[in-house]
């Protein structure tokens, strides 16, 4: 089942299945190494939503709201 990535709770992991963008904000997040079939776990998400810290890659990144509810991960 697919879910947004800004709805994901902390300790939740997950494979990125699409990212429903388009132009220079998709560029951006395929640039950050958030690619279909790649795994990342949600580490921590601020009290309001914003930021959403997230492991990918063997890296931590922050996204903000907007870029989070841009990608559908299948839940693992």
């Amino acid at each position: 089942m697919e879910e947004r990535l800004d709805g994901l709770k902390p300790g939740k992991k997950g494979v990125v299945k699409r990212v429903s963008s388009g132009g220079a904000l998709k560029k951006r997040l395929l640039d950050m190494g958030i690619v279909p079939g790649c795994s990342l776990e949600v580490l921590r998400t601020a009290p309001l939503g914003d930021p959403v810290e997230v492991r990918i890659r063997g890296y931590n990144l922050s996204l903000r709201k907007e870029e989070a509810v841009r990608v559908y991960v299948e839940v693992l």
